[in-house]
């Protein structure tokens, strides 16, 4: 029953890693003819709007790159960091417009981020708390357990516009700022696109997620042990 729920979450999540991982190896084998680095490109676009005070970090791992609005720091992964690509200019681009989200107060981002510490503590212990609760039949601990998961169920939802907002801001700005000529734009926005769609995954594998533990709770139809 349960992998009857999920099933649909985890075959867009993997088609959505596949297809993002692909269309990023597929355009780190062209350059830009600015001739920038991620890292330069990021500077660039972020001194443009006045943010020269943000830095930029070298980070690990494979598409690890994020920005941290708490340090206001930029960490890049070493690919899109040190690497001259479309691929890399392009994720780059859209994490500066986390910055610029950061710098203008968008709502979403930072509601996001004030939900992180919940929704950690959430999907860490909504399984057990349900089990608990369903063991012992305590509907209370069932319900708190709905209501964490909730949470990050919430926090999917809000990531979808924090992501597609640092995504536009990335294209136009990437253009206007010299970065890329229009022409690489376009291809460098394939990228763009294409991680954006792991969000959504995400945000589909959590709300099936959630109506499966509805379901279990006996919130949806009726319960069959």
């Amino acid at each position: 029953m349960y992998m009857a729920f999920l099933l649909p979450g985890i075959v867009l999540a993997l088609l959505a890693t596949f297809i993002t991982q692909s269309t990023f190896r597929k355009y780190s084998k062209y350059g830009v003819s600015s001739g920038l680095s991620g890292a330069e490109a990021a500077r660039r676009l972020l001194d443009s709007q006045g943010l020269t005070d943000v830095e930029i970090r070298e980070t690990r791992g494979f598409l690890s790159d994020h920005y941290d609005p708490r340090t206001r720091t930029l960490n890049l992964s070493p690919d899109v960091y040190n690497g001259a690509s479309l691929s890399a200019i392009g994720v780059a681009c859209h994490e500066a417009g986390h910055a610029l989200q950061d710098a203008h107060a968008y709502v979403p981002l930072h509601l996001r981020t004030a939900l992180v510490p919940a929704t950690q503590i959430g999907s860490n212990l909504y399984v057990p708390i349900f089990v608990l609760g369903f063991l012992f039949r305590m509907p209370g601990l069932i319900t708190v357990a709905i209501l964490l998961l909730a949470m990050t169920v919430i926090f999917s939802l809000i990531t979808l516009p924090v992501e597609w907002d640092a995504t536009a801001r990335a294209k136009r700005l990437m253009v206007s700022s010299g970065i890329v000529t229009p022409a690489e734009g376009q291809h460098a926005a394939a990228v763009l696109n294409a991680a954006f769609m792991t969000y959504v995954a995400s945000a589909v594998t959590a709300i099936l997620t959630l109506l499966y533990y509805l379901f279990r709770a006996g919130f949806l139809g009726r319960r069959n042990d």
